[in-house]
């Protein structure tokens, strides 16, 4: 069991504290993971909020075949698609036309150049459909497995597998047209 099972283990059994732990990691990645489906940092606190509250107050049931983070963030997925139903119809916005945000942390040493790359790669991910910028985020910025990927986008091993290879293959063609130099770190 995983520190996230058991501190959701221990919130249902009563200990507040536990919850201030599931809060403290992993509210963080689960904005950031949000605001990549809803393009609106505003809004990705919101839902994540949203996901907690529904884990406070329904107290759904943990399924120990996948991490607790894989669980949660399952939750927080299924809270954004239903918030984008709604606001699709009210608003007439397409799913397709969603924006992702990414933020990594680099050594100081090569931060100048690592920091143009950044911003060579938000380009690049901006322009990628919602599912590869999702499964991409999943896979290499939180680093959950391919299973617990899977899970989460609710996909089986083959659409998963050509999932990812079109995802890899779309960023690269964008990163080129970019003018993406790779560079050996």
């Amino acid at each position: 069991m995983d520190n996230g099972a058991s501190s959701y283990r221990r919130f249902l059994d009563g200990d507040d504290k536990a919850l201030a732990e599931i809060v403290r990691n992993y509210s963080d990645g689960l904005t950031l993971y949000l605001n990549g489906i809803v393009n609106n940092i505003s809004v990705a606190e919101e839902l994540m909020e949203e996901t907690l509250f529904r884990i406070i107050t329904k107290k759904p049931r943990f399924n120990a075949k996948y991490s607790f983070k894989t669980w949660l963030y399952t939750i927080g997925r299924n809270v954004a698609i239903d918030y984008l139903r709604h606001n699709a119809k009210q608003s007439g916005t397409s799913f397709d036309d969603l924006e992702d945000y990414i933020h990594n942390e680099y050594d100081l040493e090569k931060l100048y150049i690592i920091e143009e790359q950044k911003l060579t790669v938000h380009k690049a991910l901006k322009k990628l459909n919602t599912e590869y910028r999702q499964v991409l985020w999943l896979l290499y910025f939180e680093e959950l497995s391919y299973a617990e990927v899977r899970y989460v986008m609710k996909k089986n091993s083959r659409q998963m597998k050509n999932l990812v290879y079109r995802a890899k293959n779309a960023l690269k063609s964008e990163l080129e047209k970019e003018g993406f130099v790779y560079e050996e770190l």
